[in-house]
């Protein structure tokens, strides 16, 4: 494992919450950490890029901007890769994970709607070549994924 710089680790502790909802939020995460506003990008792009994040942005509760669901697809194994990524192409799913179950890719998908989330999830089955299981939410909990890293 690389060693991370007193900024990475900042970055990846100090702002998991309270990104700043400014016109301006590298510059002010820059200011708080006394560097510049590309110093800050660039360490959040070599971050992504070498897959430490995934994604540096706000969080809103589901179906508040838009709408979301789970969703789910029984995908033989020697197919999962190539189907996982047909999935991470569509721009309107967040993420996705295998699961040890018949049901064993599963993806968040959002859309502006109801009528785009529906035709996305179409879309993502005739390209992949899969039926889609919507699993839309009936009750939302929230889930503090962030945590302290523990540098040593």
């Amino acid at each position: 494992m690389r060693q991370y710089s007193r900024i990475e680790k900042r970055l990846l502790n100090d702002f998991q919450h309270g990104l700043p909802l400014s016109s301006t939020p590298f510059a002010d995460i820059a200011s708080e950490l006394g560097v510049y506003e590309t110093t800050v990008l660039e360490n959040l792009q070599r971050l992504q890029t070498e897959g430490a994040i995934s994604r540096v942005g706000a969080v809103f509760r589901p179906n508040r901007v838009g709408v979301s669901t789970l969703a789910a697809m029984a995908v033989p194994e020697d197919r999962l890769e190539s189907v996982a990524s047909i999935v991470n192409d569509f721009a309107e799913v967040n993420h996705n994970y295998e699961r040890d179950h018949r049901f064993n890719l599963w993806f968040v998908a959002v859309a502006a709607d109801e009528e785009s989330l529906q035709a996305t999830l179409k879309e993502i089955e005739d390209c992949a070549g899969f039926k889609v299981m919507d699993l839309p939410m009936e009750e939302d909990y929230f889930i503090d994924l962030g945590f302290k890293i523990p540098w040593t």
